[in-house]
């Protein structure tokens, strides 16, 4: 059976179509079977439909995402009851211990993204990953900084991410290797972004893991929760009428 990679990061400029579209046609090209972007919250159905059949045209599908940026965590469970519903997937790009600790403990939160510089503002530690192992959260990695980082700054993310990569394993947290590329030339092919893992010292089975069984899980167990016939986890509506 074949294989489905995706990557569920992509940050092209919504305001240029021209973008879009060739990071999409890129993404096919490259071999992806799905592929979700960063969206503003504020984003328009009709918007989201477009993106879709865009992809559909290029035989990948499609997962919408935003990413939240809160300075407090009352911002986060306000942006989170706001719009949970209306994404697949919610990201949170953890800039505080704060916010880190309320969005890895919250099972409406899919992804922890941590800053790529900065790195007293990674807070992924072991306290950190056990409120995500029981909530479900994943750890996101982007590759983009591995790309464009250099010196020590790249040093510096490397230590960390070995680090953090240890600890996720060692609290069973699920991993989710990225690109966060903002234009083509920083698309990489799925088995290219999962052997760049190995700089970070995932091996290689987690690292395919992380580009398709991982990101795929999430996207499966959240489409189930946005049906129409989801009541609760283990409980949907299988058929309905009069003599039910």
């Amino acid at each position: 059976m074949k294989r489905l990679y995706a990557d569920l990061h992509l940050c092209p400029s919504l305001k240029d179509s021209e973008q879009v579209e060739s990071m999409i046609e890129k993404a096919s090209e490259l071999g992806y079977g799905l592929i979700a972007m960063s969206l503003p919250s504020n984003v328009s159905e009709e918007k989201i439909q477009q993106l879709r059949n865009i992809c559909k045209e290029n035989k990948v599908e499609f997962a919408s995402r935003a990413d939240l940026k809160p300075q407090t965590s009352k911002e986060l469970l306000n942006s989170l009851r706001k719009i949970r519903r209306k994404f697949e997937i919610i990201a949170v790009m953890c800039e505080s211990k704060h916010v880190a600790r309320q969005a890895a403990k919250d099972r409406r939160v899919d992804l922890l993204n941590f800053p790529s510089t900065g790195f007293r503002k990674r807070f992924f530690d072991k306290a950190e990953a056990e409120l995500a192992s029981n909530s479900l959260a994943s750890f996101e990695i982007d590759v983009k900084p591995l790309l464009t980082l250099e010196g020590p700054a790249r040093i510096r993310l490397l230590s960390s991410l070995r680090r953090e990569v240890a600890i996720a394993k060692a609290f069973h947290v699920p991993i989710v290797i990225s690109s966060g590329a903002s234009s083509e030339l920083l698309m990489r092919k799925p088995r290219e972004l999962a052997a760049l893992a190995s700089l970070f010292d995932l091996d290689k089975v987690s690292a395919i893991e992380a580009v398709s069984k991982n990101p795929l899980a999430i996207i499966k167990r959240n489409r189930e929760k946005l049906s129409p016939n989801f009541v609760a986890p283990g409980i949907r509506i299988i058929r309905g009428g009069k003599d039910c």
